[in-house]
């Protein structure tokens, strides 16, 4: 039987210190590292991250999604908090809302996997394209992300919005120096528009390394130097109609799922 849900509590002050928590984890992209708690909202992500055994420590309803969604979703929260629409909206980040938003506990941050299918962010800034990128790395089967100092931050809103519900299955470690990919066992692949080995060759040849790491580079400068020269091998992807290069998010895609299709009990 599952437990009750709490018994709701009505914030109406615009200056209610929790309400403005709240607020910076909603809008503020590094906000949750001080907090160790994030912001999700949406029945998607919020189904997800309780799927995934995320702890809930604040449900926050305006009253009409807690009449019709509280019997479904306050069962998942320590606590629940009713605001007025208007303080809902000035919290919200979305566009169009369902009224309702958790407040979650961020996970411990797990020791690096040497042997895991990796996936490598070496500085990316753009937050869709990080999203994306761990979407990508849930669907092909790179359990683990390794995040180079300077990216942008992993459980930032815009970052959780556009990973949609990635984050719970994966392995995030954010903040690293180069020098921490040492700790991998399997090959660190660098990428690049302009030099090294074709993908399709080498996936064709059986030669393509798996597990291995893929490392993604800068969207306008690529790999660093330092990384480039870790690498045990530098690939790019053939572009027989002449475009200079991908997107970042496009071309490690397109690297995950050649990875993916060589492993034995793959699905065509």
């Amino acid at each position: 039987m599952s437990s009750p849900s709490p018994t709701p509590e009505l914030i109406t002050s615009k200056d209610n210190t929790s309400l403005k928590a709240w607020r910076r984890l909603a809008h503020e992209s590094t906000a949750y590292r001080a907090a160790q708690r994030f912001w999700i909202e949406g029945e998607h992500l919020c189904e997800a991250a309780t799927r995934s055994g995320i702890r809930v420590h604040t449900g926050v309803f305006t009253p009409q999604a807690w009449e019709h969604l509280g019997h479904r979703w306050g069962t998942a929260c320590d606590k629940v908090v009713i605001l007025t629409p208007a303080l809902f909206a000035g919290l919200s980040s979305l566009e169009s809302s369902a009224g309702f938003g958790f407040e979650c506990e961020l996970p411990n941050a797990p020791c690096m996997d040497g042997h895991a299918s990796t996936l490598v962010l070496d500085r990316l800034q753009d937050a869709g394209n990080v999203g994306t990128l761990l979407r990508s790395a849930a669907a092909f089967g790179s359990t683990q992300v390794l995040a180079i100092k300077g990216t942008v931050a992993l459980w930032s809103p815009k970052v959780l919005r556009s990973g949609m519900g990635a984050h719970f299955g994966l392995k995030l470690i954010e903040g690293l120096e180069p020098e921490a990919l040492e700790a991998l066992k399997i090959p660190l692949l660098a990428t690049s528009s302009h030099q090294g080995e074709f993908l399709h060759v080498l996936a064709a040849q059986g030669s393509l390394p798996n597990p291995c790491a893929w490392a993604m580079g800068h969207e306008g400068q690529g790999l660093s130097r330092s990384l480039q020269e870790r690498a045990s091998l530098s690939v790019r992807i053939w572009q027989p109609f002449g475009q200079e290069s991908l997107n970042v998010a496009v071309a490690a895609s397109i690297c995950l799922y050649t990875s993916a299709s060589l492993l034995t009990n793959a699905s065509p």
